[in-house]
């Protein structure tokens, strides 16, 4: 009987080591998706060339990143409904198949015309891919690991981001065009279609009727579901704000050229991956009320330096400390979100992805600001107000 036991409870342990290293081999396309999610984030650096390339206003220049976040106010809850019918893995599939014919577009034409249906792309391809992501990769990992699982794909996500400035300025200098970062990134974007594609993965069987539209927004009534969207879209206004901001801030007060005042967009996601890195560690010791606190406090040291900072050097710094603050905001709300009300995590997350839009939002407030004030001043002051409700926020993330 004690051997039969032994045998026993040695053959579910092997079981377990087995399903665990499936899971890893699962996650690992899952995390490669997760990098083609970054590309949206190009977005920065190619505003900033398209400015210069077409002789654009801040004004109409920084339509094209509101072009790409409009999306998912209009697609993110869509996006939820239509997991619900056809699965999570093949919405993301669909999402970077979206992505690759967006990247297509510059190879063939590059006008102002085609760049802001490119970028529309992008924004569809991203809305679903955000959406859909996220619940498929919580399907092989449990509630205590999320968040820290969820840190871990925005660590390789901003690894995209900012590899993306990187490389298009090597390409403008080297090889004279910086559109040749599109090629590159369509290679990776196939690779994970494919890999993502023959992978088997689980996925929770929808229970009950499909939510209808008004169902889903009626989770908005609920105060911490409500307080959540606010804070993503003020997450994301800042991301994408200091994204397109930073390299402007440069050129205005140290007269920088755009090839190399745009590696601030670089600097500021290199530092945004050390901290989604090591968010993903610092979080099994700290709860996740106390380390949102501590990052918010980081963005105010940040945003505020750069209202006074002169110098190339301490402008970076306030750049790479933005960058850190800003890592670990979105899997903390998202997690605590879908956490919230697991029988929904489908349509809450197609709200908190909606939160999104406001990367549409900043950067026509922060553009129209800016003209208004005739320098960049003007852009910090939208900002600081996107980082003030992160700090009311702060009081009200569980422990």
């Amino acid at each position: 009987m004690y051997v039969h036991n032994a045998e026993h409870g040695l053959h579910i342990q092997n079981k377990k080591q087995i399903m665990k290293e499936n899971n890893v081999l699962k996650i690992a396309p899952i995390m490669l998706t997760f990098f083609v999610m970054g590309f949206v984030d190009l977005v920065g650096i190619a505003t900033n060339y398209v400015k210069a390339d077409f002789d654009l206003t801040d004004t109409m220049a920084n339509l094209f990143p509101s072009m790409v976040f409009f999306w998912f106010l209009v697609c993110s809850v869509p996006t939820g409904m239509l997991m619900n019918k056809i699965g999570q893995k093949k919405t993301v599939l669909i999402s970077v198949a979206i992505t690759i014919l967006a990247l297509t577009i510059p190879m063939i034409s590059y006008s102002f015309v085609s760049m802001l249906l490119c970028f529309s792309l992008f924004g569809i391809g991203n809305a679903l891919m955000q959406v859909s992501l996220n619940p498929l990769l919580s399907n092989l990992v449990d509630n205590k690991r999320l968040a820290s699982s969820l840190t871990l794909g925005q660590f390789v996500k901003a690894i995209a981001s900012f590899s993306a400035p990187i490389i298009a300025g090597w390409a403008a200098f080297t090889l004279g065009d910086w559109k040749y970062l599109f090629p590159a990134f369509m290679i990776i974007a196939v690779l994970a279609i494919i890999t993502l594609g023959i992978t088997q993965i689980p996925e929770e069987e929808k229970k009950g009727k499909v939510s209808t539209f008004g169902e889903c927004f009626a989770l908005l009534g609920d105060k911490l579901i409500l307080l959540s969207f606010v804070g993503i879209i003020c997450h994301v206004g800042i991301d994408v704000g200091v994204n397109v901001t930073a390299p402007k801030l440069l050129m205005e007060r140290l007269g920088m050229g755009l090839s190399d005042a745009g590696y601030a967009t670089s600097v500021y996601f290199l530092f945004r991956t050390i901290g989604c890195l090591s968010g993903a560690i610092i979080m099994t010791w700290f709860s996740p009320k106390s380390f949102f606190a501590g990052s918010v406090a980081m963005l105010v040291i940040g945003v505020g330096g750069l209202f006074f900072v002169q110098s190339m050097e301490l402008i970076y710094i306030c750049v790479a400390i933005i960058g850190l603050g800003n890592a670990n905001l979105f899997p903390i709300i998202l997690s605590q979100a879908m956490s919230y009300l697991p029988e929904k995590k489908n349509e809450v997350s197609g709200l908190m992805i909606m939160g999104l839009f406001g990367g549409t939002i900043f950067p026509v407030l922060m553009g129209v600001a800016s003209d208004s004030l005739k320098t960049q001043t003007g852009a910090l002051i939208i900002l600081s107000i996107g980082i003030l409700y992160l700090i009311f926020l702060s009081f009200r993330i569980k422990r």
